[in-house]
């Protein structure tokens, strides 16, 4: 976690890669948040593994897995 004290505030970053869903995959991503993280991750399933619609268990998949950064 980072602390800005000028802001009192915490930022949690956030971590995903990919290839811990589809073997192979050596994208990764970080991010603020696990809805930017799945915003990203979403626009990359269609550029890379052309999934435009992407099933609701690979999404579980995809949440199950993304992680704070130390």
């Amino acid at each position: 976690m980072v602390t800005y004290p000028s802001l009192d505030q915490e930022i949690s970053m956030k971590k995903f890669a990919c290839g811990d869903v589809v073997p192979g995959c050596d994208a990764r991503f970080v991010c603020s948040s696990d809805e930017e993280v799945l915003a990203q991750v979403a626009e990359h399933a269609a550029a890379a593994h052309g999934l435009t619609d992407i099933p609701q268990e690979v999404i579980d998949q995809v949440i199950g897995r993304i992680q704070v950064v130390a």
